[in-house]
């Protein structure tokens, strides 16, 4: 974040969750509902073959659709640490929804992610972000607000199918003075690994105090 003076977004098809950008099972059974309108004027065929293209479009735009991920929360998570520390030498950056907003530009949407059932629940498809800002309910714990973009090649005609994504990620440059409002260190990390950070934070003229998360304080009784 540092060296290159922005914010990571991540390829939503390199992320864990294989049902990054998918829409909920119900959309199957509910879609002859939903547009019962346009399916009577089209033949078996065609309402098949709209079908196989719209399931091939979705699968290709998750690789250029990029995200950048936080957990929303007015206090410290012990159980997010666990979840993405995995060392004592782990950091977690501060910030609110209206520093991210004013440091990124007008191409990136931020949203709360919304969590849904997605063997029952309708998800509305005229909005392409819509499937990158839900997900099951099994990970409603993450609390998770999202800042999007989408980097779709296009040639004279329309969009270029068989490009090939540079990489995992793109940096988006931000103001990381404006965008931060504290930085933590794990609870558990060592004193040594503290004044590390301090000693990085003050060598790249970030002016943000380091603080040692106090989740792991020792108890008065």
């Amino acid at each position: 974040m540092l060296e290159d003076e922005g914010l990571f977004f991540c390829r939503a098809d390199c992320f864990d969750d294989p049902f990054e950008g998918s829409y909920p099972k119900a959309q199957e059974r509910l879609r002859p509902l939903v547009y019962a309108d346009i399916y009577k004027n089209m033949t078996q065929a065609a309402i098949l073959a709209m079908k196989e293209n719209q399931t091939k479009f979705i699968k290709w735009q998750r690789q250029w659709i990029m995200i950048n991920c936080w957990h929303m929360n007015e206090y410290e998570s012990a159980a997010m640490w666990k979840l993405y520390a995995k060392t004592n030498e782990a950091i977690c950056i501060q910030s609110t929804y209206e520093r991210l907003h004013q440091c990124l530009d007008e191409e990136t949407y931020i949203g709360e992610v919304q969590y849904i059932d997605y063997q029952t629940d309708w998800m509305s498809e005229n909005n392409t972000f819509y499937p990158f800002m839900h997900k099951r309910k099994s990970f409603a714990h993450e609390r998770e607000l999202r800042a999007l973009t989408c980097q779709f090649p296009t040639t004279k005609i329309g969009f270029d199918f068989d490009a090939k994504p540079p990489s995992i990620g793109m940096i988006k440059k931000v103001n990381l003075n404006q965008l931060i409002v504290s930085i933590y260190v794990a609870p558990s990390s060592p004193i040594w690994f503290h004044e590390l950070v301090m000693k990085v934070v003050a060598k790249y003229g970030l002016h943000k105090s380091v603080v040692q998360s106090s989740l792991d304080d020792k108890p008065f009784y």
